[in-house]
């Protein structure tokens, strides 16, 4: 590692901060800054925003030291039921069920396949301990809240000068050896990047209830995800407030340009969600004001800004993680699963080369796998529901079905969910 490496994390999200608080800890000598627009006083544990966190992920927080303040107000996901609403045209003849998935965190040999937390409850323990982290160590580290970056300028540098950086503008312009930008926004905000494409889809989120006499109450930890003809829909259990009624996080992906939700009220939009999922969920009673996004694939080719085939080493010195490299749709859950992957791989390649230079240019490849196969996947199946091809929904059946008879499938399918591709 380089012993005076100077580090600036911009985006104090969950992401920014677990990449902070690692190289905190595994470069005792890097002098590390977090930037991020919100002021540190502000209650960040309130926001309700429901994230999915698969089993690596919690690892990456128990490492931190931080999940014994997040598990009280998580979920553990002990299964995840993916069923199609429509059955295929050889199902309707032959008068076969719809075709289903489960994977269960028991058969697959562990004890959950991950968790379920808002953003608050994640972000407010992280934020914590980095200001302690701050308080301890202030001549090494700093928390930039209130400091929004504005501009990130390369510095070059002559060959072997050492001046090579770059230039972060928060106010008063500040020379780093590294800037990580991690803060994404959602994909109608954001600035185009390198690959980018417009899904039409509409995303309603919001939280339902369900009685918790539910005849699945047994497996109260599933997420379930349900193929539409419009496009998925998805519930993540959440944690019980006590008064004996089970409730879940709401995903509801339609066709923007023929959305059957915007114009009905509430009680319309339940009488409509209850036609949707497996009888498995049981009969959702009661849903919250909705709110709806934009869908759309919004990333760079490479995580490292300015590193394109054929140019030197060293050109680059801004790496882009978590949404700031690739904001995905849905379908999968696992956009803040592929960030702390990131980040994790990136302070092990920092720990383990002296060169920073060498260092980037080998977390790139080693993220490439993880980070193509998933954006691969999300793409095909959030574009497949855009598609009117004739046997496409049979097709889809098939898979799923035929994954629900394959366990060794099925295991890799876990394992991919919970650890990415490695």
């Amino acid at each position: 590692m380089t012993p005076d490496l100077s580090l600036a994390v911009v985006g104090a999200g969950p992401v920014g901060l677990a990449l902070a608080l690692h190289a905190a800890h595994a470069l005792p000598a890097a002098r590390i800054s977090v930037f991020d627009s919100r002021p540190a006083e502000l209650d960040v544990s309130r926001d309700p925003r429901t994230l999915a966190l698969a089993l690596g992920s919690v690892q990456v927080f128990e490492r931190l030291g931080v999940w014994p303040q997040i598990a009280p107000n998580s979920v553990p996901i002990a299964a995840v039921h993916v069923s199609q609403q429509q059955p295929s045209m050889l199902a309707s003849v032959l008068r076969l069920p719809e075709p289903e998935l489960l994977l269960t965190a028991q058969d697959c040999g562990v004890d959950r396949f991950g968790a379920v937390a808002s953003y608050g409850a994640i972000v407010a323990p992280l934020q914590a301990a980095w200001l302690a982290a701050v308080m301890a160590e202030p001549g090494r580290l700093a928390a930039r809240f209130a400091t929004p970056v504005v501009a990130l300028k390369s510095l070059p540098g002559a060959q072997g000068a050492g001046s090579r950086g770059v230039e972060v503008d928060a106010g008063i312009a500040e020379r780093f050896d590294l800037a990580v930008v991690a803060e994404g926004g959602v994909f109608a905000l954001q600035a185009r990047k390198s690959l980018t494409h417009d899904y039409r889809q509409t995303a309603w989120v919001g939280q339902v209830t369900l009685p918790a006499d539910t005849a699945n109450a047994a497996l109260a930890g599933t997420a379930y995800e349900r193929f539409t003809p419009q496009g998925p829909a998805a519930l993540l259990p959440l944690p019980s407030a006590g008064d004996g009624v089970r409730r879940a996080a709401l995903v509801w992906c339609v066709d923007a340009d023929d959305d059957p939700v915007q114009d009905l009220d509430d009680t319309q939009r339940l009488a409509l969600l209850n036609t949707v999922f497996h009888e498995r969920v049981g009969r959702l009673t009661s849903i919250t004001p909705l709110k709806r996004f934009a869908l759309g694939l919004n990333a760079e080719r490479t995580l490292v800004e300015g590193r394109k085939k054929g140019e030197a080493a060293g050109r680059g010195r801004v790496v882009r993680i978590g949404n700031a490299a690739q904001t995905l749709h849905p379908v999968a859950g696992q956009g803040l699963n592929l960030g702390l992957r990131d980040a994790h791989a990136l302070v092990a390649s920092l720990q383990r080369s002296p060169d920073i230079d060498t260092a980037l240019q080998r977390v790139e490849w080693q993220r490439a796998p993880d980070r193509w196969a998933l954006i691969a996947a999300t793409d095909f199946l959030a574009r497949s529901f855009t598609w009117r091809l004739p046997g496409l929904n049979s097709a889809r059946g098939i898979g799923l079905a035929g994954l629900q008879l394959l366990s060794p499938a099925k295991r890799l399918l876990a394992r991919q969910m919970m650890f990415g591709w490695r």
